[in-house]
């Protein structure tokens, strides 16, 4: 994972976007500034996405993140690839020891 130097002047690097992994807004900021734009990369370089939540609260950020500093529309950006369980699932239910209670 990638950890850039946090300037706490900056209240960007204050800003947690990814809270399962303490991802800020100046880190996803500064590799857009390098030119990683693509999700994807920004997931593997930062684990955005990759915590207990799947991603559903810190991918739509960084969606908007990257809508605003390229200038594309949020829907014009992939989603990034998920892999399941897309959502907790308690191990017993997997040994088919317990039933899910959805």
């Amino acid at each position: 994972m990638v950890k850039m130097t946090e300037n706490t002047d900056d209240p960007r690097g204050r800003i947690i976007i990814c809270r399962c992994n303490d991802v800020t807004q100046k880190e996803i900021e500064d590799l857009i500034d390098q030119g990683i734009t693509d999700i994807e990369e920004i997931k593997r370089l930062t684990r955005i996405g990759m915590g207990p939540c799947q991603g559903r609260t810190c991918v739509p950020l960084v969606i908007g993140i990257i809508a605003r500093k390229t200038g594309k529309k949020p829907d014009e950006i992939p989603v990034p690839a998920t892999r399941v369980p897309v959502r907790p699932v308690m191990m017993g239910v997997l040994a088919g020891e317990m039933e899910n209670e959805e």
